[in-house]
């Protein structure tokens, strides 16, 4: 009878794993949709398993978690960009770095292209790759040049930390990603709240936006790449 229950609980929320994966939106030789809705399943059943009812947490919101956490860490342990490609992010960043030193104001595309020698669908894909390493691991992303990282949606402190001094980093960080994303535009603070906070997909996004869903993408990796520049500035 347990197994049975168990079965029909699981039915129950496969949609909930197919709306995660679509959220992610991970682009990877290494994995198929179909790959990632598996490993998500996998997820969901650990929820199920681990599930507190008394902790009053709805099991939804727990079980997505779950589910993109075991995503993520598969995901994670054979991620790859190319060579060409990550070497590709980081003459971005550094061009990006010395622009915005000369003119005291925030790079455009036009001006990053001329200065990498690319055209703008090249740069275009340079945004890409950033979204991918974003949904791989937004923490790195972010803070690629500190030790400790934290989530925009989940900017609480950690509370099993053992030393005051990672304490007092993850607040650091916490207030100059409030105080970063403050200073982004109206339509890039948009689109990390329709995908950080109200979790829609690319899709959703789109169609909100009225843009292609690669659009969407690279709007969300070129926000990022603003977003850390900002931090690294806010943090110097």
């Amino acid at each position: 009878m347990y197994e049975v229950d168990r079965e029909a609980e699981i039915i129950k929320y496969l949609p909930l794993v197919e709306r995660v994966v679509q959220r992610l939106s991970i682009k990877t030789a290494d994995y198929e949709q179909g790959d990632l809705y598996n490993i998500g399943v996998i997820g969901l059943m650990d929820a199920l398993h681990k599930f507190d009812a008394s902790k009053k947490v709805p099991f939804e919101s727990y079980a997505a978690i779950r589910i993109k956490g075991a995503i993520i860490d598969e995901v994670r342990k054979h991620a790859k960009i190319s060579r060409y490609k990550m070497a590709a992010v980081n003459q971005f960043y550094q061009a990006r770095q010395e622009l915005e030193q000369q003119y005291k104001r925030e790079a455009t595309d036009a001006e990053i292209s001329k200065k990498l020698g690319i055209n703008r669908s090249q740069l275009a894909d340079i945004y890409e790759s950033l979204h991918f390493l974003a949904s791989v691991s937004l923490e790195d992303t972010l803070f690629a040049y500190q030790e400790e990282g934290l989530t925009l949606k989940d900017m609480i402190s950690d509370q099993d930390a053992e030393h005051v001094e990672d304490t007092l980093v993850k607040a650091e960080q916490k207030a100059a990603l409030v105080a970063c994303i403050k200073r982004l535009g109206e339509r890039e603070q948009l689109v990390l709240s329709l995908y950080y906070t109200e979790e829609l997909t690319l899709k959703e996004i789109a169609e909100i936006l009225e843009v292609s869903v690669p659009r969407v993408s690279q709007i969300h990796g070129k926000t990022i790449a603003k977003l850390r520049g900002l931090i690294e500035e806010e943090l110097a």
